[in-house]
């Protein structure tokens, strides 16, 4: 899904509005009706509601929203909120208001009185959507102070109020800016397309839960705007499936080298090993330290063992034999006999590979070794693995275009790890995964992703492909998993273990 900035959508609205063609007041009335489907699917029971509007077309939205849950048998109180003047729909949708139930809408004019709600009343935001460009203030400033200092649970529609589309708020810089008014919303019902303020961590305890609400903006408008920005959903991840065909062998499904494990660190070439198998790989071999042996085809006998020269540690991986796919650094350690190895080894590479964990931790420390990298080869840093790599970022909207900057200039594949995995092209576009759970925050699950690109790559899928399945299908692993175990007690073997059920999952 293409998501834009918020003058990008207003250009989008108007441009259903001239070309469905549809009145700008019926374009609300049809947000209203799926902001009204989503809030009773959310909330079937709610028997209280208390609306705060603003003056502009949220507040229409809200207006229109109301006018609909009256007609629900719900108790519904609207206050709108303004200093005189509303934009033309908001008025109409006031009007409109009055005439079907005038008891039940209260105007604050300048001065906001806190009203006094039920205390199992669900109160809804609609004071300002996405394109406001300065922090509340005044009236606003004291109505969502007083939202803020409830218990009651707080609906935003489209985005909380006194939050930005794009950019950072200003409340994460300073202490005295952290107390500028932005609702702290338990649910955000965005229209159309999510915001970029929804995927950025320091956003979180504003959103809440988010979804996105089909309003039907023109699909000549989405298709002919052009945007960096893009949300993988099922949607997107189902045509890039290959099929399987009836003659196939194990051959026509690749061979991935992993170079993984260290004394000590067996488990990080199993995990990356077993992930990449169950990702289809045909064959996968491991290159680790003699030592790992046992272990290994012990604990994955499926896997052909590749003993390095090194007892311990991994110092050499010849490259004669032609691998469809090659994964680097799970495990492997920042030894100097292993930089050595790292440094000889991107050097004779001459194909896009996985680069992940202690690998990325070695370039870190030889930078130079960032040019040697193959074309779209695929890099997957944590935060702080990217900020070895990279630099230290102020926050994390600037630490999404420094990766952006990075996949351009060295022509690689960035997979900056965490909510909603972050995948730069070279290309400059950027893709946010709707995928994964805060339960896969755990030891290897970073390994197992390893493992899922590695076997994609070996069937021959491309690397930006591989990068977007590969993401999709590990989060939806992690989901999965969490139908017989808990956030606490998922571990990273529970997401191997559910790739199966993944890959069905899109394939059905």
């Amino acid at each position: 899904m293409k998501f834009f900035n918020t003058d990008q959508i207003r250009l989008l609205d108007q441009y259903t509005i001239e070309h469905e063609p549809i009145a700008s007041i019926d374009l609300m009335e049809r947000a209203a009706d799926a902001l009204y489907w989503e809030f009773i699917g959310n909330f079937p029971y709610c028997q209280s509601i208390c609306i705060i509007a603003g003056p502009g077309n949220n507040g229409g939205d809200a207006l229109a929203l109301a006018r609909k849950l009256l007609k629900s048998n719900i108790e519904v109180k609207i206050y709108l909120v303004h200093t005189g003047k509303l934009s033309a729909d908001c008025e109409a949708n006031k009007v409109s208001l009055i005439e079907t139930s005038p008891d039940s809408l209260t105007e604050f004019n300048n001065r906001f009185e806190p009203p006094h709600i039920p205390a199992d009343a669900i109160v809804i935001d609609g004071l300002f959507g996405s394109g406001l460009s300065r922090p509340l203030s005044g009236i606003f400033a004291e109505a969502v102070d007083w939202i803020n200092n409830l218990e009651n649970i707080i609906v935003s529609i489209d985005i909380p109020s006194g939050l930005q589309g794009e950019e950072l708020p200003l409340t994460i810089k300073g202490e005295q800016e952290k107390k500028l008014p932005i609702i702290k919303a338990d649910y955000t019902f965005s229209l159309q397309f999510p915001k970029l303020a929804f995927l950025l961590p320091e956003n979180a305890e504003f959103v809440g839960h988010w979804s996105i609400l089909d309003i039907e903006i023109h699909a000549d408008a989405i298709r002919q705007t052009p945007t960096d920005f893009n949300y993988l959903e099922e949607s997107d991840i189902i045509p890039l499936l290959k099929n399987r065909q009836v003659f196939s062998h194990k051959g026509t499904f690749g061979h991935a080298l992993i170079v993984a494990g260290s004394c000590g660190m067996a488990g990080a070439a199993a995990l990356a090993a077993k992930a990449a198998m169950r990702s289809g790989a045909g064959l996968v071999t491991v290159h680790g330290p003699e030592c790992n042996r046992a272990i290994l085809q012990t604990a994955f006998p499926e896997a052909i063992f590749q003993s390095d020269a090194n007892r311990d540690f991994v110092s050499q991986v010849e490259l004669e034999t032609h691998y469809n796919a090659i994964a680097v650094g799970s495990g492997i350690g920042t030894l100097q006999v292993t930089v050595e190895m790292l440094q000889s080894f991107v050097t004779e590479l001459n194909q896009p590979c996985v680069i992940d964990a202690d690998a990325l931790n070695i370039i870190g420390q030889h930078k130079e070794l960032l040019k040697l990298i193959p074309k779209n080869s695929i890099l997957t840093p944590h935060p702080k693995e990217f900020e070895r790599l990279f630099g230290a970022s102020s926050d994390s909207y600037n630490r999404i275009f420094k990766a952006r900057q990075a996949a351009m200039n060295y022509g690689i594949i960035i997979i900056l790890k965490g909510a909603h995995t972050l995948i730069a092209l070279p290309t400059g576009q950027l893709f946010f995964n709707s995928t994964g759970n805060s339960g896969m925050a755990t030891a290897g699950s970073g390994d197992v992703l390893t493992g899922i690109l590695a076997g994609l790559l070996a069937q021959h899928y491309s690397p930006e492909e591989a990068a977007k399945l590969g993401v999709f299908i590990h989060g939806r692993a992690g989901d999965l998993a969490l139908e017989t175990e808990s956030k606490e007690s998922l571990l990273a073997g529970d997401i191997i273990a559910n790739l199966g059920r993944a890959f069905k999952s899109l394939r059905d």
